[in-house]
């Protein structure tokens, strides 16, 4: 009776589908493939490319990018992420583990992620959503920015700790920083009205008038609401 039990349990378990499984790793493998190629065709026919474009400059027909993505909008959100996962996030990475001061820190990831941007001027308005459209493409874009404020607000959170500040407001001030020069970059990648070392220096100063002011507080919001907040004499030397 106990053997009978036991072997009706055995054949209750689910049994994996190897087969299955062996193509869910295949097209998330040719998914990423395709998006790579996907990327380097964007770079050379530019942002306004079409499926039939890009199917072409990868060397594969149409039906086989609709054989893996329901339609552009999917292609655009897997290149999206395969941009940040191969391009700009180990970038940042780079940056964050650089032996530099804060404002050193502060200045290498907001040049980095400013001239990552300029240099691909085909790829930004097609990854993050100036020429795409659709919740997939929205989500990917959120997910790349939710990457690179957790990298920053790590950093944050590990540079207030040593000094022994309070680190709770480190996420919100990471994804305030993030969203300020990504949109303010967002802008700029549409006029261009500056050249990038300007643009950089006026985010940078953006960015570390924040950090001082929350070292001043010890990472405390009691104490910066209970500060007197004047704004200083500039100084005319």
């Amino acid at each position: 009776m106990w053997s009978t039990v036991t072997d009706s349990k055995q054949s209750a378990a689910p049994v994996i589908d190897g087969r299955k499984r062996r193509w869910q790793e295949h097209k998330l493998a040719r998914r990423s493939e395709l998006a790579d190629g996907a990327l380097a065709a964007i770079r050379r026919r530019g942002s306004d490319i079409g499926m039939d474009e890009i199917a072409s400059e990868i060397g594969v027909s149409k039906t086989v990018l609709y054989r893996y993505f329901e339609d552009k909008s999917d292609l655009t959100s897997a290149a999206t992420l395969r941009f940040m996962e191969n391009r700009l996030a180990p970038a940042l990475a780079e940056a964050f583990s650089q032996d530099l001061d804060e404002f050193g820190l502060a200045e290498a990831a907001i040049s980095v992620y400013v001239r990552t941007v300029a240099d691909e001027p085909e790829i930004y308005p097609f990854v993050m959503g100036m020429k795409a459209t659709g919740p997939g493409v929205r989500d990917a874009v959120a997910a790349s920015e939710q990457i690179v404020a957790d990298m920053l607000a790590e950093v944050l959170r590990l540079h207030l700790a040593q000094r022994g500040l309070a680190t709770e407001g480190s996420s919100t001030w990471a994804y305030g920083v993030v969203g300020a020069v990504q949109v303010a970059t967002h802008r700029w990648m549409s006029h261009r009205t500056t050249d990038v070392d300007e643009l950089i220096e006026h985010l940078l100063m953006l960015a570390w008038g924040a950090i001082e002011a929350i070292v001043k507080a010890n990472g405390s919001r009691a104490q910066f609401m209970a500060a007197n907040h004047i704004l200083p004499t500039p100084d005319q030397s």
